[in-house]
């Protein structure tokens, strides 16, 4: 036979990786949950009139003393459980469901009344469904959401938490508890893509549960938004890290003995100052060769602004590109740099960690730094901002607004002119020479 509940057991009960129901001994059908979160309710297990087995969800545990009358939905201490039960099972012996009554009020609030659409998880893969379609980094969000790739539920995610909670009840309390843990450990599924992330976690948890929330909102499945009401996470401090001259060495020696194709994007990344996915996923038919100048041109597609982009290739640049396109001309591949032949080189994370071991382990530093570290570059070496700005498809600063919409010049002399400069800096610090034996660009009036 159960034991009866003390407040102290209340308190005490620890969450474990699966819910835990704990049975009141001194109130028949009165049981303590507590949730993987941490979170406690009280539920009553009981018998509808037709002999079915039924559960009803009373409200979430609470430590403190009630001054209301106890009701379903509520906080309720251990007295104030008790006392609601055993109302509730008097109306049980009456003959009544108080479950199916609940049930079907919560259905008259419920925007289309439809039984079962509206569960978290039928919701959010709704909209998972919906972002694939729209969304670059829809797969990031499934994952927060707590669908994979391949729609399969992440143990531990918010889709097998939540997978039978009805949208319409989930609060900004919950809304809060699932932002603030996303600040305390990874989110399931989604592994970091570095340490000290904390509030890079909880606003992205944020973004993707305010956008799955509007999303149903507009399609009036829900009234409110629970996101709605709270402020997002502070966002962090932008990063202004650029490499050193020492570290520029350093890492120019480094890739030379990661092995390819990573040591040839990473150069690259740090040639011409474009972001990780574009270089690693360059393709044949991307560069232009004109007039003994090789341009790569990249669609709007595949930049992160949605604009197309034309970054000259400096020699040391353009002989990269042609050596790696050799070597994997064999696997008769549109894509550059690839291991398999049908998809572009990823490990990009083992990869770093090697990296900085062959660099004798820097300061913390990212990948995307080297775009910092090529802009400075530039500017060192006499290149205008507004030359900078094209060269890295940049078009908010000198371009815009207005200016944006007006300014067509697509700047690509100029764009050569500063990469080449960069370049020559870039020799001159990885061979050891000294700044002064670099020809400066003429800085344009």
């Amino acid at each position: 036979m159960a034991k009866a509940l003390t407040a102290a057991t209340v308190a005490k009960t620890r969450a474990a990786a699966a819910r835990v129901e704990v049975p009141d001994g001194a109130c028949p059908g009165l049981n303590l949950t507590v949730h993987p979160t941490g979170r406690k309710t009280w539920a009553l297990r009981y018998r509808r009139p037709d002999g079915r087995s039924a559960k009803l969800v009373l409200g979430t545990a609470h430590a403190e003393p009630c001054d209301t009358p106890p009701v379903i939905g509520g906080h309720l201490n251990l007295a104030s459980a008790r006392a609601l039960a055993a109302r509730l099972r008097h109306e049980i012996a009456m003959g009544r469901d108080p479950g199916a009554e609940t049930m079907a009020t919560k259905q008259k609030q419920t925007p289309g009344g439809i039984e079962g659409a509206d569960t978290y998880l039928n919701a959010a893969r709704d909209y998972v469904a919906h972002a694939k379609l729209k969304s670059r980094r829809w797969k990031q969000t499934a994952s927060i959401l707590g669908f994979r790739p391949d729609g399969a539920l992440v143990k531990g995610g918010l889709a097998e938490r939540w997978r039978e909670k009805r949208i319409v009840d989930i609060d900004e309390d919950e809304i809060f508890k699932v932002v603030d843990e996303a600040r305390e450990r990874a989110i399931p599924g989604l592994k970091a893509r570095r340490a000290g992330q904390s509030e890079t976690r909880a606003r992205a948890t944020f973004a993707a549960l305010s956008v799955l929330f509007n999303w149903l909102k507009e399609r009036r499945r829900i009234k409110t938004s629970p996101v709605g009401a709270l402020k997002p996470p502070k966002a962090p401090m932008a990063r202004d890290r650029v490499l050193t001259d020492d570290e520029i060495r350093r890492f120019w020696n480094a890739t030379e003995a990661i092995g390819e194709p990573f040591g040839s994007v990473m150069k690259l990344l740090l040639l011409t100052g474009a972001r990780l996915n574009e270089v690693a996923g360059m393709r044949r038919d991307e560069i232009d060769t004109h007039e003994g100048k090789e341009v790569w041109r990249i669609p709007a597609a595949r930049t992160k602004n949605k604009r197309a982009h034309a970054v000259p290739l400096s020699p040391t640049a353009r002989e990269i590109v042609e050596d790696a396109a050799e070597r994997t001309k064999i696997l008769g591949t549109p894509l550059i740099f690839t291991t398999t032949g049908a998809t572009s080189i990823s490990g990009w994370s083992k990869k770093k960690k090697r990296l900085d071991k062959l660099m004798g382990n820097p300061a913390p530093w990212r990948l995307h730094d080297l775009r910092r570290t090529a802009v400075t570059g530039m500017a060192r070496a006499g290149a205008d901002i507004a030359v900078i700005e094209r060269a890295v498809n940049h078009i908010s600063g000198s371009f815009g607004g207005i200016v944006g919409v007006y300014q067509k010049h697509k700047y690509e002399d100029e764009v050569r002119l500063a990469l080449q400069a960069w370049e020559r800096l870039l020799l001159s610090i990885v061979s050891g020479g000294e700044r002064e034996n670099v020809v400066a660009m003429e800085r344009r009036a």
